[in-house]
C-alpha cells in the first residue's frame, strides 16, 4: 500500500565526538556522583533510524548534564545502523540484521549467531545490567501521539504515570511477544527486579516534536530519580489513557496487506477484519480493539500491528 512520505525536520548528525566512552565500551558515557543515589541508563538509538533518542542524547552530553546524586549512564546503542542511514530510504537503517531490541535475552546473547546488532548487544550487556532504571528512547515510523511501553510490573507504571508526559501507556502483561527487548533484560524482565525500565516513543521518526518529546521526557525520567532538578514550573500530570497489549502479530506471508491504510490507534469492533496474510486474517479481539504499530512496510518475520484494548 502506498504510504506518504516522511518529512525531514531531523537528520543524523556526525556522532564520531561521542565514539570514545569511559567505561571501555564505544558511545558509552557515565557520570558519577560521588553521592548515594540509583544508577539511571538513557539509551538512544536502538533502532539506527530513531533520531529523536540521537538528539536528547547528545543534548545531555553537550549541555553538560551531570547527577547531583547517584550515576548517569548515557548510551547510543546501533550506531552502525544509524550511519547508514539513507534519506532515499530512510525506514531501512532500523537494523543492519537483526532488530537490537529482540535480541536480549540470554540465549541470544549466549548463542552462536552474529551479526552486528548482536555483537552491539553482548557489549552492551554489562552497560544494561549495571543500571537501575533504564529509559530507551524510540520513536514511530507514523505520525501518532507518543506513548509509553513497558512491562506490566508496578514500579514501571508508577514511573510513568508519576511523569506523565506522554500521557498514553502501552502496558505489556505477557511482554513484547516477539523477542526480548532491551527493558526485559535480565533482573529487568522479572516481577521482582530492581528498578523502572521503560520504553518511551516519542512520535514520528524525523520530526522535531519527536526530539523534542524525547529531550523533555529523558530530563523527566532523571527529575523523577532525583539525578537532577525538576524544570520550574512543570505542569502536574494531567489525564493518562492506558492500553493493554493482547495480541503482537507477525507478517506471514508476502501478501499482508491492512483492509485499508493504519497509522495507530484507529480503532476496531470485536472481529472486524484488520489484516490479511495469505490464507490467514487478523481481526479485531474485542470491541474497542485499538492497533498500535502498524507496518509501514510488511516484512515477512517482522511485526505487522500490535492488538491492544483500553484499560
Amino acid at each position: 500500500m502506498t504510504q506518504n512520505p516522511p518529512v525531514f525536520e531531523v537528520l543524523p548528525r556526525d556522532l564520531s565526538a561521542y565514539r570514545v566512552g569511559n567505561v571501555g565500551v564505544d558511545y558509552v558515557h557515565r557520570f558519577e556522583s560521588g553521592q548515594p543515589g540509583p544508577h539511571v541508563l538513557i539509551n538512544a538509538l536502538t533502532h539506527g533510524n530513531e533520531l529523536c533518542g540521537m538528539v536528547a542524547a547528545t543534548h545531555l552530553l553537550d549541555t553538560g548534564v551531570r547527577p547531583r546524586c547517584g550515576t548517569l549512564t548515557i548510551s547510543f546503542a546501533n550506531v552502525a545502523a544509524y550511519e547508514s542511514f539513507n534519506p532515499a530510504r530512510p525506514f531501512d537503517s532500523r537494523q543492519l540484521v537483526h532488530n537490537l531490541n529482540r535480541v536480549w535475552s540470554a540465549a541470544e546473547l549466549d548463542g552462536t549467531a552474529d551479526s552486528p546488532e548482536l555483537a552491539r548487544a553482548r557489549a552492551l550487556r554489562p552497560v544494561v545490567a549495571a543500571a537501575d532504571h533504564i529509559l530507551d528512547i524510540h520513536s514511530t515510523s507514523q505520525d501518532v501521539e507518543p506513548f509509553w511501553a513497558y512491562p506490566a510490573y508496578a514500579r514501571n507504571a508508577a514511573v510513568a504515570q508519576a511523569i506523565g508526559r506522554p500521557p498514553v501507556h502501552l502496558v505489556m502483561p505477557q511482554g513484547l511477544g516477539s523477542g526480548t527487548p532491551l527493558i526485559q533484560h535480565g533482573s529487568h524482565g522479572l516481577a521482582d527486579g530492581p528498578g523502572a525500565a521503560l520504553v518511551v516513543e516519542c512520535g514520528q521518526h524525523f520530526l522535531q516534536s519527536a526530539a523534542d518529546m524525547a529531550t523533555a521526557v529523558a530530563l523527566d525520567f532523571l527529575a523523577h530519580f532525583g539525578l537532577i532538578e525538576a524544570a520550574p514550573g512543570r505542569p502536574a500530570p494531567g489525564p493518562q489513557r492506558r492500553y493493554e497489549l493482547l495480541q503482537t502479530c507477525m507478517v506471514r506471508t508476502p501478501d499482508f496487506c491492512f483492509v485499508r491504510p493504519l497509522v495507530g490507534f484507529e480503532v476496531f469492533a470485536k472481529d472486524a477484519l484488520i489484516a490479511t496474510d495469505g490464507p490467514h486474517e487478523i481481526r479485531a479481539l474485542c470491541d474497542g480493539c485499538t492497533v498500535m504499530m502498524p507496518t509501514r512496510e510488511p516484512i515477512v518475520g517482522r511485526e505487522a500491528v500490535y492488538l491492544t484494548r483500553p484499560l
